[in-house]
């Protein structure tokens, strides 16, 4: 049980990058001649992928620990 405390602590931080950077876009405002607000918005849709593929790689970790446990759990068993 103690492996699975990284990747949960993994999991929850992607959500939270994951809603944070949802928030950003959506309190995004009209684009400016400048281009100012195209950049936060690519920087917030950069920063979901990543919390995406952070989740998912947790979500892969978290799996093969709970296959583990239960393989162990067995052997002893």
């Amino acid at each position: 049980m103690i492996g699975l405390i990284q990747p949960l602590n993994g999991l929850l931080h992607s959500a939270a990058q994951f809603n944070q950077a949802a928030s950003n876009i959506t309190r995004a405002t009209l684009p400016t001649s400048s281009g100012q607000d195209t950049v936060e918005l690519s920087t917030a849709a950069v920063s979901m992928a990543q919390a995406k593929n952070s989740f998912e790689a947790n979500n892969k970790v978290f799996k093969t620990v709970d296959e583990m446990d239960k393989t162990l759990i067995n052997a002893v068993g």
